[in-house]
């Protein structure tokens, strides 16, 4: 196993969850798509590093050292930094500048660096700040309640929010629900069927996309753990 990973929710409304990992030694593995944004300290050689990561519309195999550590917070659907629009976000990252082994710069302020215990204080001062907002549409265009707002001006304004429309974001949720159906034990048949794939290669081609894995793949790999 490359990773220790742990998470934990969270008590904020702009927050998914809170997530921290560490490498137990070399290796790679496939970073798999994500509708969410979340900012990611890495921790190397005793130096931190914040990341401000956006949406992933596909899998993407990457390279880790042994002993690194890494803190997430993973924000909702809808909650998003004005000053870092997530639509410029997706498939990328941005590195916050260092002022300090354990403090970065926001806005041309210093900022401490989160960890995994204080994360929601943090997430705290940037919405006491204005720096994190939430757009409503978002909730109520994947609740299908668009009170008052149009389907074209409700779509606008949730890539302008999300980076992805609703159909991508439909799309990556159900890939990650047949990962975890697969994981579950339950079978690739059973699995085209509860997800509304069209049958097997449908599921094969949009696992491999998104996951960077076959369903065969992700079954074995659950059985032999």
């Amino acid at each position: 196993m490359i990773f220790a990973l742990q998470a934990r929710p969270s008590d904020s409304p702009y927050v998914d969850h809170i997530w921290r990992a560490q490498s137990q030694e070399a290796g790679s593995f496939y970073s798999i798509a994500a509708c969410h944004w979340e900012v990611v300290v890495t921790t190397q050689c005793g130096h931190s590093t914040v990341t401000v990561r956006g949406p992933e519309t596909k899998a993407t195999r990457l390279d880790v050292r042994a002993g690194g550590e890494w803190i997430g917070i993973r924000f909702r659907l809808g909650t998003c930094l004005p000053d870092l629009p997530v639509s410029d976000l997706v498939d990328a990252a941005v590195h916050l500048p260092d002022a300090g082994s354990r403090s970065f710069f926001f806005r041309g302020e210093a900022w401490r660096v989160p960890d995994f215990e204080n994360a929601d204080a943090f997430v705290g001062r940037l919405v006491r700040d204005g720096l994190l907002v939430r757009e409503p549409v978002v909730d109520a265009a994947l609740d299908g309640r668009l009170d008052g707002v149009s389907p074209r001006t409700a779509q606008r304004r949730f890539v302008q929010t999300t980076g992805l429309t609703q159909g991508t974001v439909r799309q990556i949720e159900r890939a990650r629900r047949a990962m975890s159906l697969l994981q579950d034990g339950v079978s690739i048949l059973d699995v085209v069927h509860e997800t509304g794939y069209y049958d097997q290669p449908h599921l094969t081609r949009a696992l491999k996309h998104f996951l960077g894995q076959t369903p065969a793949q992700i079954a074995g790999t659950h059985r032999s753990g």
